[in-house]
């Protein structure tokens, strides 16, 4: 259920970890408990030269990892160029932002025009996420990514109060998503598994198994409605039940669905799982 849910994503708020305190931790996972469960190393393009200069200080090691484009379609090619300078490097994806519009049409164009970058770029191997813009029909921008291989990506947090889409907002992503039969990974705000007000922040985050549980929903053909009231579940012990109950080809079909999502901390969301009874406390050794 869980395997390489969390793409590692150390150098992004609100962690913001330096540069090699974040890959030494991620060569720490690589080679302990956490390795199953971990995914790619995720840096902004603009940082490829400081991670491969990171790593030349580190003999042997060798990083798989997303890099973000977070100027859009025209910033794909020179990124992987600049991975592909550095030998310790394994682009295995690349998440390049479509530029946001409250106008279906111009958000679908962007999205068609981000695809289209990733498909003329992308290596073989090498998985291509869109962000989403915010604001458009939801199937109108995802229609946009039909006949192509990239999966998309939705923005589930932040900085700021209005970076966190509601229940609803986020439901109808979703239900489009699976409706489309469209993979996608999630980014920002999902530290914890379960839905919950920050404390520091007062801003409501959604929880990485109330997701998992709204994809299933979605899948069964629930409404927005009932997808919305899966992500707003505040309970603990009923959340990790319900997840708990999810074997099988459920669980299979909701990971095909449900790719990763990119934390600051990939022992933070571990954690949560072994209190919730989902993992051994090995995991965290």
């Amino acid at each position: 259920m869980y395997a390489a849910l969390l793409d590692d994503a150390a150098l992004f708020p609100p962690g913001e970890a330096p540069m090699g305190e974040a890959v030494d931790a991620h060569l720490r996972y690589r080679t302990g408990p956490q390795n199953p469960l971990t995914g790619p190393f995720v840096v902004p393009a603009r940082r490829l030269p400081e991670l491969g200069e990171a790593l030349r200080t580190r003999p042997g090691a060798v990083l798989r990892v997303s890099v973000t484009v977070p100027e859009g379609p025209e910033g794909v090619g020179p990124a992987l160029e600049a991975a592909a300078a550095q030998p310790a490097i394994e682009a295995v994806a690349v998440e390049v932002a479509a530029h946001g519009s409250d106008d279906d049409a111009q958000a679908a164009t962007e999205v068609s025009r981000a695809a289209a970058a990733l498909e003329a770029h992308l290596p073989a191997y090498a998985a291509g996420f869109v962000e989403l813009p915010r604001g458009a029909d939801p199937r109108r921008v995802l229609d946009a990514l039909s006949g192509t291989a990239q999966l998309a990506k939705l923005r589930t947090g932040g900085t700021r109060a209005d970076a966190f889409p509601g229940a609803s907002e986020l439901a109808a992503v979703l239900r489009a998503a699976a409706e489309r039969g469209r993979a996608l990974k999630c980014t920002a705000g999902l530290h914890h598994a379960v839905r919950h007000t920050d404390a520091a922040t007062g801003f409501e985050h959604h929880g990485f198994l109330n997701v998992l549980l709204a994809v299933h929903a979605a899948l069964q053909g629930a409404g927005n409605d009932e997808v919305a009231r899966v992500l707003s579940v505040g309970d603990g012990a009923r959340v990790a039940a319900e997840t708990a109950a999810l074997g099988g080809e459920a669980a299979r079909s909701v990971r095909a669905l449900f790719a990763s999502f990119g934390t600051c901390s990939v022992l933070e969301p571990l954690g949560d799982l072994v209190a919730l009874g989902r993992l051994s406390p090995a995991v965290l050794e």
